[in-house]
């Protein structure tokens, strides 16, 4: 018998087996992960709205990212073009995500220009933009939670995450782990700075994949809504 041989085979079954061996434990478990918090409720949808093609685009059973370009959107074209690249490439392929931008109507041949910049001939099959009288915007805006205003043109940097039941999704408790060690006032976040590039690599990017893999989860049946992102605060 060639011991070398056997000794061989041994190794490599078990660096094959335990791996799976581990998964098929895992498999059968409640997934007991922090979701993503929820900083809002009954965001007003978007069924008077309107896209390129005059179709109906709603938020309602979707995850959506919403976005203001106002009646400029060429001015809007650094932080569309930080959305597509560091947040639409990577999540379009995921169920019943969207990307949806909200421009004033009117603005519609500017926006052609701005999408053609931005898609680079590539089909943005997740991405609208849809059009509205200014006094729908302001409802739409004025039914989420925000930091400021929109500017006088309707317009924002700042994207908002919205889930399948018209929820506002963000952090609680936006603060750092050194500002939590300093015990610093805690503050949340409710929308995401896109051109702050850092901001969306490592807070919006982080944020979808929690909020998507809740979603996958409660398909599967495994979702343990007793646990919140944020901690508790002290206070």
């Amino acid at each position: 018998m060639n011991y070398k041989k056997v000794k061989r085979y041994t190794v490599l079954g078990i660096l094959f087996f335990l791996p799976v061996t581990f998964l098929l434990f895992l498999y059968p478990a409640t997934h007991n992960y922090t979701p993503l918090d929820i900083v809002n409720t009954n965001v007003a949808d978007i069924y008077q709205f309107e896209d390129l093609s005059e179709n109906s685009v709603v938020f309602k059973d979707h995850i959506t990212v919403l976005g203001f370009i106002g009646r400029n959107p060429e001015q809007q074209l650094v932080a569309l073009s930080n959305l597509k690249e560091l947040v639409y490439d990577k999540f379009k392929g995921f169920k019943k995500f969207q990307i949806v931008v909200v421009a004033p109507k009117g603005t519609e041949s500017a926006v052609k220009e701005l999408e053609s910049e931005i898609s680079s001939y590539e089909d943005l099959k997740f991405w609208h933009y849809v059009f509205g009288e200014p006094d729908a915007i302001l409802d739409v805006y004025g039914s989420l939670k925000w930091h400021s205003n929109l500017e006088r043109d309707l317009s924002t940097d700042q994207v908002f995450v919205i889930d399948k039941d018209l929820n506002q999704r963000g952090r609680l408790d936006d603060r750092s782990e050194k500002a939590v060690e300093k015990d610093e006032t805690p503050y949340m976040l409710y929308s995401y700075d896109c051109i702050e590039v850092s901001e969306i690599k490592n807070k919006m990017n982080d944020d979808l994949r929690i909020l998507l893999t809740e979603y996958r989860q409660k398909r599967k049946g495994n979702f343990n809504s007793d646990i919140r992102r944020a901690k508790d605060l002290k206070d």
